[in-house]
């Protein structure tokens, strides 16, 4: 059995991931030449939510060092593949290292992406979030599991909702939300079934959010995928091998073609590297040549074309339905 089909933290039966895209008779599934650099700087989060695959929270003291960033922002330098830098956690702005990996990165002309919880520009200490964001043009992307009070509280907590409609009035003020400042919004599923069609909510969004006074760019639906907590959630509800099955039963190779770990690198906050930060959160590093790589082991990034990408079950999840990257949907 390959390394990373046996690697899988399911306890249900279900089929091969590398095994399927075989019978669609597409062969293993391979790097392209990367060009994002995903970067989770750490577990520490102001907000523990339900479907978390990161389990981040405020107690996770798993967090960047200063080395670590360095080597980073030096890889950057000799990566000229890479042109977007992707920053998440946990809250990625509660690591110590996260202006100097945004500065860095724009002084290096890369676009950068901040994934945002929106609650952490009310966190004490944060109020210089906003402007910081717009002075260094990045682009947010910004968790919001619901249009509604209800829903978003029993994903992410009470005065959730409330605190990330503030969070992006903030940010409407300041010019995100339209151009050049981009904001995007995130949506994830409270319970155990598909994203609906990412267009008709984003519709749906886009009129309930304007009731509110709140402007966006783009609404991402992504599907949970089963790992760590929303794994265990999965458990407790007696619904883990029903979920599983929801996720190989909609199976579509037409997100094959599209799946983010082709064409981005993830980095752990001790310096290990992935092909997805899925991978990372379910301890499956990136193999070349049988080793696993860690930001000390490569000078450029672009050396990982066609590298062969480590599967197991939970890539189900990024390929159900109309599948599912930190982009959104993929077909």
């Amino acid at each position: 059995m390959p390394r990373s089909e046996a690697n899988s933290t399911q306890t249900v039966a279900v089929p091969g991931f590398a095994r399927v895209l075989r019978e669609h008779g597409m062969g293993t599934l391979r790097r392209q030449r990367p060009r994002t650099l995903q970067i989770n700087v750490g577990k520490l989060c102001n907000q523990a939510c339900h479907h978390c695959h990161v389990d981040a929270g405020p107690r996770r003291t798993e967090q960047m060092t200063p080395p670590v960033a360095a080597r980073l922002i030096d890889l950057l330098k000799t990566s000229p593949c890479i042109s977007t830098v992707d920053l998440t956690g946990g809250a990625p702005e509660l690591n110590v290292n996260f202006p100097l990996l945004v500065k860095q990165a724009r002084a290096l002309g890369r676009h950068v992406i901040v994934r945002c919880n929106l609650t952490v520009l009310l966190v004490p200490t944060m109020e210089w979030l906003p402007e910081f964001y717009r002075e260094a043009q990045v682009e947010l992307v910004c968790s919001l599991p619901c249009y509604t009070a209800q829903n978003v509280e029993q994903q992410r907590g009470k005065g959730v909702f409330a605190q990330s409609i503030a969070a992006l009035r903030r940010l409407n003020s300041l010019g995100y939300g339209r151009p050049p400042l981009t904001l995007n919004l995130v949506y994830n599923p409270l319970g155990a079934f598909l994203p609906p069609q990412q267009a008709q909510l984003e519709a749906r969004y886009r009129h309930e959010l304007g009731l509110m006074g709140v402007t966006f760019d783009h609404l991402f639906t992504i599907t949970n995928l089963p790992i760590q907590r929303f794994a265990r959630q999965l458990r407790n509800w007696g619904k883990e091998a029903e979920y599983m099955s929801l996720l190989v039963n909609h199976f579509n190779p037409a997100a094959v073609s599209g799946l983010m770990c082709r064409s981005l690198v993830s980095a752990g906050y001790d310096g290990a590297l992935y092909d997805c930060d899925f991978n990372q959160m379910a301890a499956m590093p990136l193999m070349l040549r049988g080793k696993p790589l860690t930001i000390w082991d490569v000078d450029d990034l672009g050396v990982l074309e066609n590298a062969p990408i480590s599967t197991a079950p939970h890539c189900f999840g990024c390929t159900a339905g109309a599948g599912s990257s930190c982009g959104g949907a993929l077909v």
